[in-house]
């Protein structure tokens, strides 16, 4: 997508990348295109191929993993502003969750491989990407921590 077709705009408000060095933003803007999915589709499913890193602009995802006795759980709601699919930016490159909308969802989708082959090629921008990444990652063991609590406290 180039400049002027509003991807980039989008691109560039996008909570997750907030602050983002300006000199990436052509690079990013580069392997980015957007995506928009029904209520109740699957975006990814868990082992697959983690191909994209998605950035939500607007709607809900159900980050979700089969538990065997209990079915598919959700561990985790996002919504707008929330980045989605680090398992793209590390290897084994494998989903590690489902994730299924809960509304009519947009997203930005950052094709991973050429996402990972820019980050190979400039240690800042591989620096700024992984901070913001593990930042999320943070996130959501603190988020995967509060579910835990809740349900073994439900069980009492």
């Amino acid at each position: 997508m180039k400049t002027g077709d509003g991807v980039d705009e989008a691109v560039r408000r996008h909570p997750f990348l907030e602050g983002f060095a300006p000199m990436f933003f052509d690079a990013l803007c580069d392997c980015v295109s957007i995506h928009r999915f029904t209520s109740q589709q699957q975006i990814f499913q868990e082992g697959g191929e983690a191909d994209y890193f998605y950035l939500i602009v607007s709607g809900e995802v159900a980050l979700e993993t089969f538990v065997p006795g209990w079915g598919m759980v959700t561990i985790q709601i996002l919504g707008a502003g929330d980045a989605l699919g680090w398992s793209s930016l590390f290897p084994p490159h494998d989903w590690q969750f489902t994730a299924t909308t809960r509304e009519p969802t947009e997203v930005i989708s950052l094709n991973a491989a050429r996402l990972r082959r820019i980050a190979e090629a400039d240690h800042e921008f591989d620096c700024e990407l992984l901070t913001r990444a593990a930042k999320t990652l943070y996130q959501r063991l603190l988020g995967t921590r509060k579910h835990l609590v809740e349900l073994y406290g439900m069980r009492r």
